[in-house]
């Protein structure tokens, strides 16, 4: 599975962007997805999960009510709509793809990895 994120950019706080993650092969909808994000000096952390059927989501305390994560089967698609940026968004976010039916917010638990999309929150 190859998975190719965009939408990244450069935004003002309290500003909105979305971020999509597009994958290759016939499968996607046996995986759950997920994005984390590696801020500069900081590890990569957990942001947002959702089941393969797209009813379940998960978000990290820090994103919660402010980012909204989606997937959409027929397109082999995960999103990422974040509202309401603050400079401690600024990161690389990375979508990853985990085979099976549990989400999990340990990266090492999951088998596929885009590129990274870089986000810079301007204040």
């Amino acid at each position: 599975v190859q998975l190719q994120a965009s939408g990244g950019g450069l935004v003002q706080a309290g500003g909105s962007l979305r971020l999509s993650c597009a994958t290759s092969g016939r499968t996607f909808s046996t995986y759950v997805m997920g994005w984390f994000r590696r801020a500069p000096g900081k590890e990569r952390e957990f942001v947002s999960s959702v089941s393969r059927s797209g009813l379940n989501t998960y978000y990290a305390d820090s994103v919660k009510a402010r980012f909204t994560i989606s997937r959409d089967n027929a397109k082999n698609t995960a999103y990422l709509q974040m509202n309401k940026l603050n400079p401690e968004d600024t990161a690389v976010y990375y979508c990853a793809a985990r085979s099976g039916s549990l989400y999990s917010t340990n990266p090492v638990e999951y088998d596929y990895w885009g590129q990274g999309t870089l986000v810079t929150v301007s204040s």
